[in-house]
C-alpha cells in the first residue's frame, strides 16, 4: 500500500485564508481516494517574504472494514528566504516506514541529511511548494518526505474550470511529470492554487479539494 502513497506530500488542494496582519496564510486540505475521505493536510506560512516559516501536518488512514489497512503521519517545519528553502526538519511515518529529513543552507550550498546519507545540493532549492507559483518554473524539486531531489517536467495544459467549495471557477491547468508519478494542478488566473488530482498505480485517483 505505501507505494501508492509514496508521493503523498506532493499532493494537495488549497484552502486560503489571510490573517489580519497580512503575513500569515493557512492551507487546510481534505483528501479523498476516489470519493472516500481518508484524511487531511494542513499548512501554515508565517512571516515576511525573506523570512517565511512553513509548518505542515498530515494524517491519512485507509480502513478495510474494521481494520486500518494504511496509516500515514507527517510533520515538517521549513524556513524560506524568498523563493529559496533555507532550512527543513521533517519526520514521517509511512505505514511503519520512518523517514527523517534535515537540511539547511551553509556557505553557498544546501546541506541535506537523510537516512541514505548526506548530500550537498545547490544553494537555492525548492520543495514541492504548490503555494508558491514560482514552483511551476522549476526543473528539480526536493521531496520533503524522503529527501529525494527529483527531476520534474511541468507544462501548461490550457484554460478550464474547476470546482472550489462547490463553485465552478476559471482555472489554468498544469501537468507535472516525474519518473514515478503524474500530477494535475489547477491555479486561478492570478496564480492562486485551487486543486490537484493524481492517479495511483492501481488506477484509483487521489483528489485534494477545498470544502
Amino acid at each position: 500500500m505505501n507505494r501508492y502513497f509514496y508521493h503523498v506530500l506532493l499532493l494537495a488542494s488549497l484552502s486560503w485564508h489571510v490573517y489580519a496582519d497580512g503575513n500569515a496564510d493557512n492551507w487546510n486540505f481534505k483528501v479523498y481516494i476516489d470519493d472516500k475521505p481518508v484524511g487531511f493536510h494542513n499548512f501554515t506560512i508565517d512571516g515576511e517574504p525573506n523570512a517565511r516559516k512553513l509548518k505542515s501536518e498530515a494524517r491519512f488512514d485507509v480502513d478495510f472494514y474494521i481494520f486500518n489497512a494504511y496509516s500515514y503521519r507527517h510533520q515538517s517545519n521549513e524556513r524560506w528566504n524568498g523563493d529559496c528553502l533555507s532550512e527543513i526538519n521533517s519526520s514521517t511515518n509511512d505505514n511503519g516506514e520512518k523517514f527523517l529529513v534535515q537540511g539547511k543552507t551553509v556557505q553557498g550550498s544546501f546541506d541535506l541529511a537523510i537516512p541514505k546519507g548526506q548530500f550537498e545540493l545547490p544553494s537555492c532549492v525548492m520543495t514541492f511548494a504548490y503555494w508558491n507559483p514560482k514552483m511551476l518554473t522549476q526543473k528539480r524539486l526536493l521531496n520533503p518526505q524522503n529527501g529525494e531531489y527529483v527531476n520534474v517536467d511541468i507544462k501548461p495544459i490550457g484554460q478550464e474550470t474547476v470546482k472550489v467549495k462547490g463553485e465552478s471557477l476559471p482555472a489554468l491547468h498544469y501537468r507535472m511529470k516525474t519518473d514515478k508519478f503524474l500530477i494535475d494542478l489547477w491555479y486561478s488566473p492570478d496564480q492562486r492554487w485551487l486543486a490537484l488530482d493524481s492517479t495511483l498505480e492501481n488506477g484509483r485517483v487521489i483528489h485534494y479539494r477545498m470544502e
